[in-house]
């Protein structure tokens, strides 16, 4: 038996889940229809795929939202795990759930797939017979993905930083790093059973002032620790950062870099995906303007060539949105990509040239860390702050980049920090901005450009 194996049954032998038959897992992979793999529907390239948010504790109401989703004509459903299930806490989750049940109100904010299990989620997942997207924040998700891939969840959403420094405080970076080697090795080998599992990275991060540089940095190192585990289906993903042509620049470079380093680790072979996530930062509370925003997000997503969309509601700034408000963003993004037809192909030379330098400066610092294995070098990384997330809350991220936005709304970095930005990116950054205000008023231009979208 394999060291692989031999921890999978430890993971697996838990009061929590359903007796776990390998065997059986296994021959369901293996003969899964082909319609449940969303890596099957990015190889048939017809279109921009379109996947919501969206998860409620019963069964019942789950079920009820993926209704409304499949009539709205969606082409991913997701499926988004509760807190208690992504903190490992079972307990909880199962009590919240029972109380859930027993009454109208919902005691948990997601689906706790752990405590349905994988027999019952199974049905409904084969029922619908569309892939679905596994959405949850969990640093330890060994336990979650056994389960989602036994009950026909074929693409997985996370990884070590991603899933990490935007949610935790002192989660150990290290034990993240190597519980989610173990997704990546699980998630390898049944992509040899059918067609490949996707793994998706969380490209949104704190979704707070982020620069392009930390985000595909970033997207592209936890792509690089997938593929080397035997991952053959990834995406690569970014939000919207409140500029047009830094979208459009960003995604541009993004694909370039991660074909790049792919095939720097003889991973070419692999098929890299692009997603892109409409407006993840303060929504405005207005109904309406909330609408527009969403339908410029899809405009953009389209300039970017994205292979996916990930949709948010015009409920977002009020709390969990309705299934028929997550039907409703379905529909109405499914038209506007519809009617969306010869959009004309803007690049802007300059902007790409300088992301790509800062993106390659970052990576090499990375690669040229003393230690021996990629993660290790990763965790270095991160711990000596040449990679450095603003507003992160972990306590092993530096916070000390600072960003702001220019006159035209892009993310500039105006203080780097450890972060090794070369001297000429760095001073064509702040030659954006209008630095000679006081420092107060800086802070209050970054206070504001928090909220842009309020």
């Amino acid at each position: 038996m394999s060291l692989l194996q031999e921890e999978r049954e430890i993971i697996l032998n838990n009061e929590f889940i359903d007796p776990f038959d390998f065997a059986e897992v296994e021959e369901f992979v293996k003969n899964a229809n082909e319609e449940l793999f969303i890596s099957h529907h990015f190889a048939k390239k017809e279109k921009m795929l379109v996947q919501p948010r969206g998860g409620f504790p019963t069964y019942e109401k789950q079920f009820a939202l993926n209704e409304f989703f499949v009539e709205a004509n969606v082409d991913v459903l997701p499926l988004t795990i509760d807190s208690n299930t992504r903190l490992n806490d079972y307990t909880t989750a199962r009590k919240m759930l029972q109380l859930s049940e027993e009454s109208e109100h919902d005691m948990l904010n997601g689906y706790p797939l752990v405590t349905h299990g994988y027999k019952a989620t199974r049905q409904m997942i084969t029922h619908f017979k569309k892939p679905v997207s596994l959405r949850h924040g969990t640093p330890d998700a060994r336990l979650l993905i056994e389960v989602a891939i036994a009950s026909g969840i074929f693409e997985i959403e996370g990884g070590p930083i991603t899933y990490l420094l935007p949610y935790s405080k002192n989660f150990p970076l290290d034990k993240a790093f190597l519980y989610w080697k173990y997704v990546e090795k699980v998630c390898a080998n049944y992509s040899k059973l059918n067609l490949p599992i996707n793994r998706e990275s969380f490209g949104p991060l704190t979704a707070t002032l982020v620069p392009p540089s930390i985000t595909i940095v970033i997207q592209l190192l936890e792509m690089l620790l997938s593929l080397e585990e035997g991952v053959k289906s990834f995406s690569v993903s970014f939000s919207q950062t409140g500029s047009m042509n830094q979208d459009i620049v960003m995604g541009s470079v993004m694909r370039k870099m991660a074909k790049f380093y792919a095939q720097e680790i003889d991973c070419a072979d692999a098929t890299i995906n692009l997603v892109y996530h409409q407006w993840m930062g303060a929504f405005p509370t207005d109904k309406k303007f909330a609408q527009q925003l969403i339908n410029m997000s899809t405009v953009i997503a389209s300039m970017v060539g994205a292979d996916k969309i990930i949709t948010k509601t015009k409920e977002e700034a009020s709390g969990i949105p309705t299934k028929e408000a997550n039907a409703e963003t379905v529909a109405n993004t499914q038209y506007t990509l519809r009617i969306l037809n010869g959009l004309p192909n803007i690049t802007d030379k300059e902007e790409e040239e300088i992301l790509t330098m800062e993106v390659k400066a970052i990576m090499e610092a990375v690669f040229n860390d003393s230690a021996d294995t990629l993660w290790r070098k990763v965790f270095n990384s991160i711990k000596n702050g040449i990679i450095d997330v603003p507003f992160s809350p972990h306590i092993i991220n530096h916070n000390e980049m600072i960003t702001m936005r220019d006159a035209n709304k892009n993310i500039r970095i105006i203080k780097r920090g450890n972060v090794p930005i070369p001297d000429r990116c760095f001073e064509y950054e702040k030659s954006q901005c209008d630095l000679g205000k006081s420092n107060t008023s800086i802070v209050n231009d970054i206070i504001h450009d928090i909220g842009i979208m309020q």
